[in-house]
């Protein structure tokens, strides 16, 4: 194996044992600030890999770079606004991942911002220098890949439970009616995007994963030159 495809397989192990539990600690977090302590007597409220990971998820994700955890099971009934504390609780997720996406791609730019940064980048040698830029490289893609793929309102992902802040009793019925049907039109959905059928520069999901990346990294950019003077 090389270098580059251990350093992939690398990062999908950080992203396993520590960006998943992350995700979901995050939820179970927010869940009880906000008064429902569900996932809290579940054991969820902990960065421990072993109380989150979901077999099926952490093998897909070792080997395709796709995967989940076991949701957190919240009771949005036990907070005081529950359409919002749900919403909340739902984008606390995503949010975690965007975090940890910032932070990865600081500690690059910090990096790259040093003569010895820069002079690993230009030999592209795997010196452990440049190993530690790409092993971040791949962290800030897989947090922001998995940011965006959640925000994605569709069933059971984060955003879905984002979306239904805007919606009334009437669509909580017609959801829990027809939620077989739609869940197999979800995993239709996986299969659609897998298949890689739209061209990359009219997929809605790379664009918006591409935008969120490029933000990222003129924030982090900007920081180092600006707030220590590197």
């Amino acid at each position: 194996m090389e270098i580059y495809d251990f350093l992939k397989y690398f990062s999908r192990i950080i992203t396993m044992l520590l960006v998943l539990p992350l995700h979901e600690c995050a939820h179970a977090l927010v869940a009880k600030w906000l008064g429902d302590d569900t996932a809290e007597r579940q054991g969820r409220i902990t960065l421990n890999p072993f109380s989150h990971l979901d077999p099926i998820g952490a093998i897909l994700m070792l080997f395709t770079g796709f995967g989940w955890a076991k949701p957190v099971q919240v009771n949005p009934m036990r907070m005081k606004k529950y359409r919002a504390g749900f919403a909340l609780t739902a984008l606390a997720g995503p949010v975690s991942n965007i975090i940890a996406a910032f932070v990865a791609a600081l500690a690059r730019a910090i990096i790259l911002s040093t003569e010895a940064g820069i002079s690993a980048v230009l030999k592209m040698e795997y010196t452990p220098l440049y190993c530690t830029l790409l092993l971040l490289e791949f962290l800030v893609v897989i947090n922001v890949g998995l940011a965006v793929f959640n925000l994605i309102p569709l069933p059971p992902l984060d955003g879905f439970n984002v979306l239904r802040y805007f919606t009334n009793e009437k669509f909580d019925r017609w959801f829990y009616t027809h939620q077989r049907e739609i869940s197999y039109g979800f995993l239709i959905f996986i299969l659609f995007l897998n298949m890689d059928i739209i061209p990359a520069k009219y997929n809605l999901l790379y664009i918006a994963q591409d935008g969120l990346t490029d933000l990222i990294l003129k924030c982090v950019n900007w920081i180092p030159e600006k707030k220590w003077g590197i």
